[in-house]
C-alpha cells in the first residue's frame, strides 16, 4: 500500500481548495500561469512588500492587519519577512487556504474569519493595515473605514485599493466600457459573454451592480470623515519619476516627462481610464 506524505496531502488539499474558487474563470488567456500564481501566491509578493516597507516602515516586528487576506499570500509573505501579521478574512474557505499556505512553512499565523465592519480588536492595535481588493465587496464601506480608523494607531497607515467608478476596463470582469454603461445593461453584457461569477460560491458582493466603486474625490471625502488623509501611490511614483515602460508607452512617458506634462497626463488617465486606485491613508485624528 502506498502512503502519501503529509506535505503531499497538504499540497493536494491546497490546490483543490484554490481550484474551487478559480475554476469559473477559464476564459482568462493566462489561466494556467495565473492558477500557478495563486497556488504559490506568497512567492510573488515582492512589489507589495516593497510598498509596505516604503509607506509603513521596516517589517520586522511590525503589527500588520491584513484585512481581506484572501488566500493568504501577502500575510504569509509578511510573516516570512519578520512582520507580525494577522490574516482577517470574510470567506471561511479562504481562511482554510491561508492556514494550509502557512503550514508550508510551519508558521503560527493568526487567521480570523469575520466581516471588516466589526473588527474584534482594541483601539490602536495595529501599526499598519492593508486592505487590498476588499472595499468594493463589503456591505458597508463607511463602517469598514471607521473600523480601520479605530484599530490603527494614531500616525499609522492603511494601504488600500478602491475601484475607479469610471474605469475604462473593469478590473473584475476584464471587459472595456462596462463602467460607462447603466449597470443593468453592463450586467447583460457580462452574462452574454460568460463572465458572470455565478456558481463560484462567493457570498460577498460580486455582481457589478452590488459593488462599491468610487471616484478619487469621492473616496477622499469618505476617508476624511474618519480622520484619514489619502495619498495616491501612482501619483507618488510619477512625482518621483519612478517606474518603467517600453515601446510606445515608454517613449510617450519620457516625452511627457521632458515637457513637464507627466503629472497632468497621469491625472487624466487616473480619472477616465485607470481600473484600480492604489492609495495610502494616514490616520491624522
Amino acid at each position: 500500500m502506498q502512503h502519501t506524505r503529509p506535505s503531499e496531502e497538504r499540497e493536494d488539499a491546497l490546490a483543490s481548495q484554490i481550484d474551487t474558487w478559480i475554476a469559473h474563470m477559464p476564459w482568462r488567456p493566462d489561466y494556467v500561469k495565473w492558477r500557478e500564481g495563486r497556488i504559490w501566491q506568497e512567492h510573488i509578493q515582492g512589489e507589495r512588500l516593497r510598498l509596505i516597507r516604503r509607506y509603513g516602515g521596516e517589517l520586522a516586528g511590525r503589527r500588520v492587519l491584513d484585512l481581506g487576506a484572501g488566500m493568504g499570500g501577502t500575510a504569509v509573505a509578511l510573516a516570512l519577512a519578520g512582520a507580525q501579521p494577522l490574516a482577517y478574512e470574510y470567506n471561511p474557505a479562504y481562511c482554510t487556504i491561508t492556514r494550509l499556505r502557512a503550514a508550508r512553512y510551519a508558521l503560527d499565523l493568526p487567521v480570523i474569519n469575520g466581516a471588516g465592519e466589526a473588527l474584534p480588536f482594541a483601539n490602536g492595535t495595529f501599526d499598519l493595515a492593508i486592505c487590498w481588493d476588499v472595499l468594493e465587496h463589503v456591505q458597508n464601506p463607511e463602517q469598514l473605514i471607521a473600523e480601520l480608523a479605530r484599530v490603527v494607531r494614531p500616525g499609522g497607515r492603511v494601504l488600500i485599493t478602491a475601484i475607479n467608478r469610471f474605469a475604462w476596463r473593469d478590473p473584475h470582469y476584464h471587459m472595456p466600457l462596462l463602467n460607462w454603461l447603466p449597470r443593468p445593461l453592463a450586467e447583460l453584457i457580462i452574462d452574454r459573454y460568460g463572465r458572470s461569477k455565478r456558481g463560484a460560491g462567493f457570498t460577498d458582493r460580486q455582481r457589478l451592480s452590488e459593488m462599491h466603486y468610487y471616484t478619487l474625490p469621492g473616496f477622499r471625502r469618505l476617508a476624511a470623515r474618519h480622520g484619514f488623509r489619502v495619498g495616491d501611490l501612482g501619483e507618488d511614483r510619477v512625482r518621483r519619476a519612478e517606474g518603467s515602460a517600453r515601446g510606445v508607452k515608454g517613449r510617450a512617458r519620457d516625452t511627457l516627462g521632458r515637457l513637464g506634462l507627466a503629472l497632468p497626463a497621469y491625472q487624466a488617465y487616473r480619472a477616465a481610464v485607470m481600473g484600480t486606485y492604489e492609495l495610502v491613508m494616514l490616520r491624522t485624528a
